[in-house]
């Protein structure tokens, strides 16, 4: 897993899982303590993720909301679209261009 960028926004690529949960959060947590405005998520090069990785993107989704900012998802690769719908996460979050729910195939 890495990630790259600023306190505005951060490009994730690799795995996102329990293996780099610690480190992932550590540098979300930085970046959403040092910025102002929305912290956009580019998550095109992800290439996947687990429960712990989401749970990740949602404490520092709720971390941001607390310092007067917005998580904004941008690049969500279609498998984890699904997930999102599927645990209905994709209505709390801020994704940007939304998520095509019918378009997505069936799993």
């Amino acid at each position: 897993m890495y990630i790259r960028g600023d306190h505005a926004e951060l490009v994730v690529g690799g795995r996102l899982d329990v293996r780099s949960a610690a480190d992932a959060r550590t540098v979300l947590h930085s970046a959403v303590d040092d910025g102002a405005g929305d912290l956009v998520l580019d998550l095109s090069e992800l290439d996947s993720w687990d429960a712990t990785g989401l749970g990740v993107i949602m404490g520092a989704h709720r971390r941001a909301g607390r310092r007067g900012r917005r998580l904004v998802l941008r690049g969500v690769p279609p498998q984890m679209q699904r997930l999102l719908v599927a645990t209905r996460l994709h209505r709390i979050l801020a994704i940007e261009g939304g998520i095509g729910v019918e378009s997505l195939p069936r799993v």
